[in-house]
């Protein structure tokens, strides 16, 4: 059975360059969640928005979350659900506490700390502008995730030159073969 990934694009989506978007075009059984609002999230109604896109899906999927959406998926986890995943695969979580993180979301901060009721893998830059790799550390620590530090990769996005990624790709499908059943 193909693994059932979800992709959860950070603040602004993911654009044609960045590996959610070469991803999904290379497994047409993975979507992307749907969100209203990529400019000026709202916390509450994106967990609302991700709780439906889950529930939605035939079997829990594993979610491989970007940025922002990796602090969604911390927030999701916390909000009572009664819906399921396999796992989350979470690249690049930015720190929304941080002096360098944009303004324009509602509701993201503080950071949500709670350990996390599922398998968990962190994949961290060791130059994030978003994210020290101390904070990043402190947040796999905390959520009991896994955590790897992939190098000086940028924000590991597009603009950063993490377009396929196929290290990333085979990373995500190593986690969905132990977690995804």
């Amino acid at each position: 059975m193909s693994p059932l990934v979800l992709t959860l694009a950070g603040l602004w989506n993911s654009g044609p360059q960045h590996w959610q978007t070469h991803w999904e075009a290379r497994h047409p059984d993975w979507s992307r969640a749907p969100h209203r609002e990529w400019q000026a999230p709202d916390r509450d109604e994106w967990v609302t928005e991700l709780d439906r896109a889950i529930a939605a899906c035939p079997r829990p999927p594993v979610l491989a979350a970007h940025s922002l959406a990796c602090a969604l998926v911390a927030h999701w986890a916390a909000s009572g659900s009664p819906h399921r995943i396999a796992g989350a695969f979470l690249v690049a979580p930015s720190d929304v506490e941080a002096p360098s993180y944009p303004q324009g979301t509602t509701g993201f901060a503080p950071m949500p700390l709670q350990a996390l009721p599922f398998p968990s893998l962190v994949l961290a830059s060791g130059d994030d502008p978003y994210v020290s790799v101390a904070r990043a550390q402190a947040f796999a620590s905390a959520w009991g995730s896994d955590f790897t530090l992939i190098g000086d990769a940028g924000h590991i996005n597009g603009d950063a030159g993490y377009g396929p990624w196929p290290q990333g790709e085979r990373m995500l499908l190593e986690f969905c073969a132990a977690h995804q059943h």
